[in-house]
């Protein structure tokens, strides 16, 4: 194995996810959407939600976390409205249908609104915003996860990262397009630091006795354990907004499991309270706003795109840096990434090795 990060081409990155999906028993319409939403995460330059995690959707499809057939339906429905049980299943194929639904509701009603339980870890959240910008909509999605973040002024993980995915379509090249965590820093970015055994920043996690946590080689096993927590998205305390991120979270929490009547908090541990494996029972929810029923589609992304704009052209700090629109980075490192290939770093393709020798697939080809 490489002790350097490599570049993977896009399309044996893609044909190798797809392969190592169906091995894993997945049907192969659902891999393929799977390794969209995987490979999406990695042009954007989103590597802790990439490629990389496709080794835990194996561990916990054999751990009975998940199951590699999803078989979701919809169990109440209006004209502009829907809730689907994901039956458990793979978060991927079950957020691209309810998306897909909410779309459909948008184009004839104006607005669709999915809630979805009983489902699984979905990728970026931005994926499914940006499916609705790609049918001149706006769109927003939002997840609830594993408990990670704790509470303003407590120390327990409480909430899940609790992402909220915001996209809109401009007259430019590339759309408006927030996605970011509820927490200071994603929990894949401490996944991503414990791989290649760094520490992480004071302030980005808090210890059960109210200390700094940096030491990454234990961190996601005393995380699970309730050891340690993610601080909201502004830190400990109040005084720099703290308490800004923990209402976020709360506030995703509320659209990803009140609606729905699925689970929430404490309820999202992968054991149940005798320590013996649960389903995940993650919960989503997805709007879609179509623009034409406001405004025209043209004036909506002249305005929307006159905002970015203006955002880039303001004046900038004493070092010059440029600014960026939420989007931006992701429009150009895909392009980046499509010519030159996929950073695959030393730990991720250790445990893509080991993940193609378990599944059988020794010849994977891609270069490590």
């Amino acid at each position: 194995m490489s002790e350097l990060t490599i570049c993977v081409p896009v399309d044996k990155l893609v044909e190798f996810m797809i392969a190592a999906l169906l091995k894993m028993g997945v049907p192969p319409e659902d891999a393929g959407m799977i390794a969209d939403v995987l490979i999406t995460a990695d042009l954007w330059g989103v590597r802790s939600h990439g490629v990389a995690h496709l080794k835990m959707y194996h561990e916990r499809i054999n751990q009975g976390l998940q199951l590699p057939v999803t078989r979701w339906n919809v169990v109440k429905e209006t004209p502009t409205t829907a809730v689907i049980d994901g039956g458990y299943g793979m978060g991927m194929v079950v957020g691209t249908h309810a998306m897909q639904l909410a779309i459909q509701k948008a184009q004839k009603f104006g607005l669709g609104a999915v809630a979805v339980r009983n489902s699984s870890h979905y990728g970026v959240a931005g994926y499914y915003s940006l499916m609705a910008v790609k049918a001149g909509m706006v769109g927003l999605s939002v997840t609830n996860a594993h408990p990670s973040i704790a509470p303003t002024f407590g120390t327990e993980p409480m909430l899940g990262t609790n992402p909220i995915a915001v996209a809109a379509p401009t007259d430019e090249d590339f759309p408006y397009m927030y996605d970011a965590a509820t927490s200071v820093v994603p929990r894949g970015k401490i996944e991503v630091a414990a791989r290649a055994n760094k520490p992480i920043p004071e302030g980005w996690v808090i210890s059960k006795d109210g200390s700094a946590a940096t030491d990454t080689s234990q961190m996601i096993t005393e995380m699970n354990q309730g050891n340690v927590a993610l601080l909201p998205l502004g830190g400990m305390g109040e005084m720099m907004g703290g308490h800004k991120g923990y209402g976020l979270a709360t506030m995703v929490e509320i659209f990803s499991a009140a609606f729905q009547n699925g689970a929430f908090l404490s309820m999202l541990h992968d054991t149940d309270h005798d320590g013996k494996p649960q389903f995940l029972r993650v919960g989503h929810f997805f709007l879609a706003i179509n623009v034409e029923h406001f405004i025209s589609l043209e004036d909506f992304k002249h305005i929307t795109g006159n905002m970015m704009r203006e955002l880039r052209a303001s004046r900038k700090g004493a070092d010059g840096a440029r600014i960026y629109t939420a989007g931006e980075k992701e429009y150009f490192n895909t392009q980046r990434v499509q010519r030159e290939g996929v950073e695959i770093a030393p730990g991720v393709q250790k445990n893509l090795k080991a993940l193609a020798q378990e599944l059988g697939l020794p010849d994977h080809n891609l270069g490590f």
